[in-house]
Formats: structure tokens, sequence, C-alpha cells
């Protein structure tokens, strides 16, 4: 089969590789029938998360129709014929993260979780096409994937959606409005998003929805800050303008109630010299992420306010502002989506027309133009937003 493979910093190639096959009684072989990329997939591409390998299969956010299943599979929940989206992160169901409804942290699918507990000090779920540190498994990105513990983790959807209406359960739509839904937003509260990409955009439909009277979109992308006034957000572009001010102005000095970083280790900042000294230590390692757009929600959210932190971070910030964290009496949150315990939710509201997904594809594509498709994205070229590979 054709796959996107991980070949290098930098690199990706569509290879012919071996077809999945069922390796435990409860897989199940998913023929792909839609796939896209993440942005968490350029951290990848550009070499922040380690352990990677050439030849390693890229891709979390995928969906198809069942063609195989294990003979341990529950046949009440999956079955052959079923079409199916695969939630990113690989839960068991059994855990005490699990039983907890903490899909991302599950205790028991990463099989390499010794490397896990090394970096973060425990382990986390098992990911697919996310590198060995979370278990090395084969991504989506491809024209068949082994779906681990099946009737855990696939959700069943019917034939009234499109591919395009539901695919994105898999991952950011979930992450974006467990996002929002972190911040405990009340009616009136004013929510500022760092980040206007697929999830930011997410997480700003689902502030919304959640009953936030005013949502602000910070990025330094015009198409994508147009994206959000669309949609009747306010913007703010960073290279022109000092968003901590910008905010006050616009919150009669008091800042935010709630802010949201869906932004994450690649962060940018609009004044040079900052920007310059996260990428130098960086570069040489003397911090792995950088963190301005966290910086910056925590220094500009009010106090007694919540910052949630969906953007993906993997290793150590430098100049984190905990005094401003501590002395305001702000909550920080933050986790990897435990996507499973939204996904049945966020289909009824795709149902009811609260949310539309579609609404931040702007490029469809054949699974094997899967490397045009990385440079698109990561160069933010013809105004990309999010792109979708058909196998």
């Amino acid at each position: 089969m054709k796959a996107t493979c991980w070949t290098g910093r930098n690199s990706v190639e569509v290879q012919e590789v071996p077809d999945p096959s069922i390796l435990n009684s409860r897989d199940a072989i998913v023929k792909v029938t839609s796939t896209a990329i993440c942005g968490s997939d350029l951290h990848l591409l550009d070499g922040y998360v380690p352990t990677m390998q050439n030849g390693d299969i890229m891709g979390h956010e995928f969906m198809g129709e069942v063609v195989e299943v294990g003979p341990d599979v529950d046949p009440a929940r999956i079955r052959v014929g079923d079409r199916v989206v695969v939630p990113f992160p690989i839960a068991c169901g059994a855990c005490a993260a699990c039983q907890a409804e903490l899909y991302s942290c599950c205790e028991n699918t990463n099989p390499n979780a010794g490397i896990a507990e090394k970096l973060f000090g425990h382990p986390t779920a098992g990911i697919y096409g996310y590198s060995h540190l979370t278990g090395g498994f084969a991504g989506g990105q491809a024209e068949y994937v082994r779906v681990v513990l099946a009737d855990v983790n696939a959700l069943r959807v019917g034939d009234g959606f499109t591919d395009e209406q539901v695919l994105f359960l898999s991952d950011i739509l979930p992450t974006g409005y467990m996002g929002a839904e972190m911040c405990d937003i009340q009616d009136g509260d004013v929510v500022a998003v760092w980040g206007a990409g697929p999830v930011g955009q997410f997480a700003m439909d689902s502030a919304r929805v959640l009953g936030a009277e005013k949502v602000i979109a910070i990025d330094k992308e015009g198409y994508r800050l147009e994206m959000a006034a669309a949609q009747g957000y306010e913007t703010i572009d960073f290279r022109n303008t000092d968003v901590r001010s910008a905010l006050l102005e616009m919150t009669g000095g008091r800042g935010p109630d709630k802010c949201i970083d869906a932004v994450g280790l690649e962060a940018t900042h609009g004044a040079g010299h900052i920007d310059l000294y996260d990428r130098a230590k960086q570069a040489v390692r003397s911090e792995t992420d950088r963190p301005h757009a966290l910086r910056q929600a925590i220094t500009s959210c009010r106090s007694g306010g919540i910052v949630s932190v969906i953007g993906v971070y993997g290793g150590m910030v430098d100049k984190f502002p905990a005094g401003a964290w501590m002395n305001r009496s702000l909550t920080l949150r933050a986790g990897q989506c435990h996507v499973q315990r939204y996904m049945k939710p966020l289909l009824r509201l795709i149902e009811r027309g609260a949310i539309d997904p579609t609404r931040v594809i702007t490029h469809r594509l054949p699974l094997t133009e899967a490397p045009q498709g990385y440079e698109l994205f990561k160069h933010k070229r013809d105004n990309c937003e999010k792109v979708v590979l058909t196998p």
C-alpha cells in the first residue's frame, strides 16, 4: 500500500509499504477514506519531537471503512463494513486514567512507556503516527491502518454525514472544544485565542457555543484572521500590534477572562529580539520549545482568570512567567485531548449545525501529493489552513 513516510528532518515521501495486519485479537484493519495533515505533524517534520525513525508512517487524523476485525472485537461496537472515525490517542478503556476519561493519559497503550516516562515523568498513551515516544504506531496517512483495541478506539458514524463533516472528530475539533471547556466559560466572558489555525478556529467556535460574549483571535497570517473575522470574532495581528496593550484596551483594562494557547512549541513573536532569543535557545537545545504564546497568554489574562493550553509542547521552556501565574491567582490547565470523551457530544453538535468542521478546509489532495500538502501547510502558501488527503 501507499503511505506518507517520515524520511528525515523536513522530508516526507509517499512510499510503498507492507499492508497492515491483525496483530492482537482486538485489532481492526480500516481502509482509509479520508485523512489530514495536522499542525502537530509539522513538529515531527521539523524534528522537534524525538525518536522519529526513517520510514515511520505519519498521520493521526483519519477515518474509513472497517475491512477486517480480530476475533475478540466486540461486535456490538465494531463490525466489518462499519464507517468509523478513529481518535488519535489509543486508550485501553480500563485503566485508572481511562476510567477517569483521561484517555490521552492511558496507562496501558504505550509500549515505549519507559521513554515517555524519562521525558515527562510519567508515560502517556500511545498515539498513531507520532514517534516512538508514543509507541511507534503506524499512522493514518495511508491506504490502510491497523486500529488498536478497535472496540474502544473507533466511533461508528452513519451515512448521513460526509467524511469532511466528521473527519476532524479524530483530533482537532475535540482538541479545540476541550481547550474552551477547560476555561469554565461563563456567560459574558471574553476569551482570547492565540493561534488562528484549525485548532484555534475550533476553540473559538467552541467558546462561542459554550457562552462566550466576545472571542478574540490572535495571529499574524492575514487569511487566518480573515477566516476568524468572517465568523464574527475580533482579531489582533501581532506583527504590528502590542497584543497585551490591545487586549487591555478591548477589555476595559482588565484583560481577557479566559485565554487559550492553541499554538504550542513553534510559536513566533512579533518582537524580533524575543523571537531571536527563543530560536537561538532552541537551536542549541537550551530549550526545546518556543513558549511565546504561553508567556503572553499568562501575562495578558485577567487576575483570577484561566489559561488553557492545547498547543503541543514537547520538552522544556525558558523564561516561564511563574511570578505572574502565582501572584495573580491564575489557573493553568493543559492536556493532550481526551478525544474519546468528546466524539459523541460533538457529533450531535455537528448534526444540529452548531459547529461546521468543514469551514477550515482549504486544500484537498490525493495521498500521493502529501509532500506538496506538507509544503503548503508548513509555509502557509496559497492561504493554506487545512489539508485533507484522499487515498
